[in-house]
């Protein structure tokens, strides 16, 4: 979670909410971004499409990101996943497909429109026709009021590892440019899903996943820039015969210490589900074995639910507030239960 309403300075209030977001959930009754129709080649980034167009998971819409925005309204940052030339099967086929960063707008966190243009494509990323995926906002730390966007650069079909690299906005978070060099990577190991957390002494902490261990983190001393990865793991792969796959930490600041982790978690190749863990330093976690948001065997999201954001709602006079969680979901109607994946929302629960 990011909050740019009261500035863009790199503070660590930016991300503490003002109550646990918690574990209660209820699904919205429908998607919030939807994915392209078939066939779908370079699609208007700001195009709305009917509900019930024919969907075979060639296109889809994933990792949803939002940031609350200073002048009101919010801002979604998402990974739109497309054919590649030669690779007719798009996101059915994901190594071999193509993605960019979209982004779309809400004035009031519950319902999205695209917006025109696309805010980073493969090409911009480094990744050639291949992918950039997940991106990250957040202030800069330099003080100069710019934004940065960290995302994962996948240059092939698998061939070479993804690293994580970044892009600044000077225009409040529409036009970027990439960043030279890596913000971090390492030979032989591939990471995906950064999320960078404020420190309260100035420094940054990325967390990551990393392909084949779990999720990882390292420290930065100098803006965001370079990062040290610090050792061992926040959340390893088949703990205890646990999940097979762990990536995609949400990271939320409590108000009174300590963090809240959402994650995702695959089980199962073709299952896949929300969790959440607690933490009192950023370092050790522990994990509640329950998913907080699963399948539920008949919807968009009857097979996966996975990658996610979170925000917070303006507190009603008098009330609590709310939040909404946004997560890459996945009908499973294609061949091995993969699918159609599109972005679902839910809210907390009333009373929680």
């Amino acid at each position: 979670m990011m909050d740019l309403i009261s500035g863009t300075s790199a503070s660590r209030l930016r991300q503490t909410t003002p109550t646990d977001p918690g574990t209660r959930w209820v699904k919205d009754a429908k998607p919030a971004i939807d994915a392209p129709p078939d066939p779908a080649n370079l699609p208007d980034p700001a195009a709305l499409w009917p509900e019930g167009a024919t969907r075979t998971g060639i296109a889809g819409v994933v990792t949803p990101r939002a940031v609350a925005l200073p002048g009101g309204g919010y801002r979604m940052y998402y990974t739109q996943i497309l054919p590649r030339a030669g690779f007719p099967a798009g996101a059915n086929d994901y190594d071999n497909s193509t993605t960019r960063i979209l982004s779309a707008y809400s004035a009031d966190g519950r319902t999205w429109i695209p917006e025109a243009g696309v805010r980073l494509s493969p090409q911009q990323g480094g990744a050639g026709e291949f992918r950039v995926v997940s991106p990250d906002v957040a202030p800069a730390a330099d003080g100069s009021g710019r934004l940065r966007m960290y995302f994962e650069c996948c240059p092939s079909a698998g061939t070479e590892p993804s690293v994580l690299r970044s892009a600044v906005s000077t225009d409040g978070g529409l036009v970027w440019s990439v960043e030279p060099g890596v913000r971090f990577g390492a030979p032989g190991r591939s990471f995906m899903s950064a999320r960078i957390v404020l420190l309260e002494d100035g420094r940054c902490r990325l967390y990551s996943g990393e392909r084949g261990r779990g999720i990882v983190s390292a420290l930065s001393t100098d803006g965001g820039l370079t990062f040290a990865e610090e050792g061992g793991l926040r959340i390893g792969e088949n703990e205890s015969g646990g999940d097979a796959v762990v990536f995609a930490p949400e990271i939320i600041r409590l108000p009174a210490g300590g963090y809240r982790m959402y994650y995702a978690a695959y089980s199962a190749a073709n299952r896949a589900a929300i969790l959440t863990a607690l933490s009192s330093d950023g370092l050790a976690w522990r994990k509640d074995p329950v998913p907080v948001i699963q399948p539920d065997g008949n919807r968009w999201d009857a097979v996966k639910c996975s990658e996610m954001g979170v925000i917070c709602l303006p507190a009603p006079a008098g009330g609590a507030p709310r939040y909404r969680i946004f997560y890459e979901a996945c009908d499973g109607t294609a061949r091995n239960q993969r699918g159609v994946w599109r972005i679902a929302g839910a809210e907390t629960a009333p009373g929680s």
